[in-house]
């Protein structure tokens, strides 16, 4: 059984918002892209001071240590940029609200 309903136009605001999480994604994911080619373009001679060779896949590591948080971090900075754009985009729309109360 259903109550008297109450209906009424209000205002909204209605605006695009980028998705922080998958731009951070993104970011982390050219980070190990750009790893692996460090790593790819990297020289594997012996050290001169240590006599210490590293091989490819501690480097691809010490890479990633730098290279996905530098990502992470532009990624998140693309989705504040594109906020800031999209906020001068705003809409205001007219729309109907409905408040229905059921009772038991």
């Amino acid at each position: 059984m259903s109550s008297p309903e109450s209906r009424k136009t209000v205002e909204a605001t209605v605006r695009r918002v980028p998705r922080y999480g998958v731009f951070m994604g993104i970011g982390v994911v050219l980070g190990v892209i750009a790893a692996g080619v460090l790593t790819m373009v990297g020289t594997y001679e012996p050290s001169e001071v240590l006599a210490v060779v590293y091989p490819p896949g501690q480097v691809f590591g010490f890479a990633l240590l730098w290279t996905a948080p530098i990502g992470l971090a532009l990624g998140g900075l693309a989705a504040i940029i594109l906020e800031r754009v999209a906020k001068r985009h705003d809409r205001v729309v007219q729309v109907d609200r409905e408040t229905i109360i059921e009772s038991d």
